[in-house]
């Protein structure tokens, strides 16, 4: 390359449409997910929206994820690293129970994906950052538990309630202001569709409910019973109560 550049410069490839293709902005990106605690585990949702800068790259993105029987994962940030990641942590916590006859401590499950996150730190500092939440129900404490990871692979366990992407902080600020760790599976649902409406209420990049479409966030949920997946059906009953009541109120 040096020699072209200085002999030759009227032979050197021309990589700027290369690099132009490879911008953050042209990568699909998953955008808002949550996670909290309630009465019988924990309940881990996310929008179905992907975008590429200001298009929409998927309208039904999965991502919230089984990590095996007892936890789960929701991942925000580059949406291929993110997916793959996801699927990888599967089949590691698939492997450790085939080998050692037993599954890994709920610990042991968040500080493997730390472990992932930080070996993705080098494609992080290129823009293609992966920022997952992890959460699972603790069968030796009997109680839902969840953590936050950073792009170094720190961890951080948090003891109620947790939002990431373009839109967590418009879904914590929904949260803090209802969540209680002792609520029931159902008034959690609600928790749940009300962050999510209000994060795609005041950020592009979230995706709502599209009744149109019929494509509704993803909700999942973790108790001492193993993983649970919350129908359509009941997401839409919630969302359709939720506008029935804001109309009343006038908001």
């Amino acid at each position: 390359m040096e020699l072209l550049e200085t002999e030759y410069r009227h032979l050197r490839p021309d990589v700027t449409k290369l690099a132009e293709g490879l911008r953050p902005s042209s990568i699909p990106h998953g955008t808002t997910v949550l996670a909290f605690t309630f009465a019988d585990g924990v309940m881990v949702a996310g929008d179905r929206l992907a975008t590429e800068g200001h298009r929409v790259a998927s309208r039904d993105i999965q991502k919230v994820f089984a990590t095996d029987q007892y936890s789960l994962m929701a991942i925000a940030g580059a949406a291929g690293p993110s997916i793959e990641m996801a699927r990888l942590m599967r089949v590691e916590l698939e492997h450790y129970e085939k080998i050692e006859g037993e599954s890994l401590e709920l610990d042991g499950k968040a500080n493997k994906l730390a472990q992932m996150v930080r070996s993705n730190l080098p494609a992080a500092m290129q823009g293609l950052v992966v920022v997952p939440l992890f959460a699972g129900y603790d069968l030796r404490r009997g109680h839902g538990r969840l953590w936050k990871f950073d792009v170094t692979g720190g961890r951080y366990e948090e003891t109620d309630y947790e939002a990431t992407g373009s839109g967590g902080l418009y879904a914590s600020e929904s949260l803090k202001k209802v969540h209680r760790s002792d609520a029931s599976r159902e008034d959690s649902l609600r928790f749940a569709v009300q962050a999510l409406v209000d994060a795609a209420d005041e950020d592009r990049a979230t995706g709502g409910v599209d009744l149109m479409r019929g494509i509704f966030p993803l909700i999942k949920f973790c108790t001492a019973q193993g993983i649970g997946d919350v129908e359509d059906s009941e997401i839409e009953a919630v969302y359709r109560d939720i506008v029935s009541n804001g109309r009343r109120n006038g908001s």
